[in-house]
């Protein structure tokens, strides 16, 4: 099988900023213990390893393997500690997703501010719930709509744990190819059906750890974003 490649954005002391690929996971799991992102990095900067963690050095933040898009890792325990305090607070750090959703939202720009927690019998899937939850709030602004499709763009405050994948369904216009939120149904009616849930992180702003510099990086979406709406 070939190797996937990861395009680096930017590069310094502490931090490197990349544009990860759909379909490769970002640190070792069980069912996929090799090609992670986390393995490219360490052989590319072999100083990471050990940084903030043993199993997962300089990883501050995830996405999910399907999605695509831009991601920083820190390369040294001072970045790393600055990060997760950054990413953790949601004050500083700024995250745009652009996704290809089922339906047309019946506004073009709007908020979804929930609690969202576990589901009890289900511990991989998220869930809108009444209580027990983290605060989770989603901007949405729609980009174009075509047939029964609209290219949204997102931008959230909060980073909880498949938070645009459990809003978008939660308004009723689930990302399309969403195994676990989705609609399998409509997907398949799509004359290309999704190989992968059409998300992306478009964009990520993030005070520098050391220097405190805003730093700003955009990725360019892949095709199947740009050409399935």
């Amino acid at each position: 099988m070939r190797r996937q490649s990861v395009e680096i954005v930017f590069e310094d002391t502490d931090i490197i900023v990349v544009d990860k690929p759909a379909g490769m996971i970002v640190h070792p799991a069980p069912g996929h213990t090799s090609g992670s992102l986390l393995d490219i990095l360490l052989e590319h900067a072999p100083k990471m390893a050990g940084v903030g963690s043993e199993t997962r050095p300089g990883i501050v933040h995830r996405l999910d393997i399907e999605t695509s898009g831009v991601m920083v890792v820190a390369k040294t325990t001072r970045a790393y500690h600055a990060l997760r305090a950054a990413f953790e607070s949601h004050e500083a750090v700024r995250k745009t997703y652009l996704a290809v959703v089922h339906g047309a939202l019946k506004t073009r720009t709007g908020t979804v501010e929930t609690l969202i927690g576990r589901k009890p019998w289900d511990p991989h899937r998220m869930a809108v719930v009444e209580e027990d939850g983290k605060r989770a709030v989603t901007h949405w602004n729609v980009l174009q709509r075509h047939g029964s499709l609209s290219l949204v763009e997102f931008t959230i405050e909060t980073g909880r744990t498949h938070q645009i994948r459990v809003h978008a369904a939660h308004i009723g216009h689930p990302v399309v190819g969403d195994s676990l939120y989705g609609n399998a149904a409509a997907d398949r009616r799509l004359a290309v059906p999704p190989r992968r849930q059409l998300l992306h992180a478009l964009g990520l702003a993030f005070p520098h750890p050391v220097t405190g510099e805003p730093m700003e990086f955009m990725v360019k979406p892949p095709p199947d974003i740009i050409y399935a709406h």
